[in-house]
């Protein structure tokens, strides 16, 4: 393990393949279910989820039972470490955080969990701080502010084609629903409190992608900054954007583009586009 600290996340943090493992970090999949058939996040496609929200067929998540953290607590524990940080998506949007601390208090060795008050790669990013203190010997409080600290500079700014996943999932109050769709608007959003809540309207498409852009680049500033650009069912957007920002933000040292999974994909929907400004500590 490399660490007397362990950090556990969950996968809605979206690393790329293999940035966990190479990182120490330990993933608990989030559950959705596809028209009632109720699977762990990572055993289902992000284009099959994709495939059924655009035929509007029920997709649904829920968070890890406690028992499936109490199951990876004893396995952190029985490969060494001696004290667990668990990061987690925000507590104002998934019950995760609060199974997770159930499971905390029967767990074989202290456990700290961290609500990141975000999700996506703000999560992953936040996660990420974590795992970097814990390999350099860090104490389980340097490894918790390392993922606090991250977690409140990350900016996550995101364009939706459509409300209406958010809507139902009741992810975001009715009454944007009914704005956006009476001024045929292109909503932009961010994460502000732990919530997703509505940042700018803008007419069409191709100008909300290039504002998502210009907030980015002015987000960023000067400062050295880690990136990522999240989608579904929008790849050649993501990477138009991509090299957008890599040309126009002056200090970017990690960037990543990659598909959203089912589980935060189920409430956003096709289309989606967002970028994430991790400053460094």
């Amino acid at each position: 393990m490399g660490s007397a600290v362990a950090v556990v996340t969950d996968s809605t943090a979206y690393l790329p393949p293999g940035l966990a493992e190479r990182h120490g970090l330990t993933v608990v999949p989030l559950q959705i279910a596809v028209a009632g058939a109720v699977r762990d996040e990572n055993e289902i496609s992000t284009a099959e989820a994709a495939a059924a929200l655009k035929e509007w067929r029920p997709v649904t998540t829920s968070r890890p039972a406690p028992q499936r953290f109490a199951q990876t607590y004893q396995a952190v524990a029985a490969a060494g470490a001696s004290r667990i940080v668990s990061v987690h998506l925000s507590a104002a949007m998934s019950g995760t955080v609060e199974a997770a601390r159930l499971a905390a208090g029967d767990a074989p060795v202290p456990v700290t969990v961290v609500d990141s008050g975000t999700l996506g790669l703000g999560l992953g990013f936040a996660a990420l701080s974590a795992a970097a203190a814990a390999l350099a010997d860090a104490t389980v409080d340097e490894v918790v502010a390392a993922a606090e600290r991250r977690a409140a500079l990350t900016r996550s700014l995101f364009y939706v084609d459509t409300l209406e996943h958010l809507r139902r999932g009741g992810r975001i109050g009715a009454a944007a629903t009914l704005v956006g769709s009476a001024l045929m608007v292109k909503p932009l959003l961010h994460i502000l409190d732990g919530r997703i809540a509505p940042l700018e309207k803008v007419r069409t498409s191709s100008r909300a992608l290039a504002r998502l852009a210009e907030l980015a680049v002015a987000e960023a500033g000067d400062r050295p900054v880690d990136l990522g650009i999240q989608h579904l069912a929008a790849g050649a957007r993501a990477e138009t954007l991509a090299a957008r920002l890599r040309e126009r933000i002056p200090h970017v040292a990690d960037i990543y583009v990659g598909e959203v999974g089912p589980v935060i994909g189920a409430h956003v929907g096709p289309g989606m586009l967002g970028v994430v400004v991790a400053p460094h500590l």
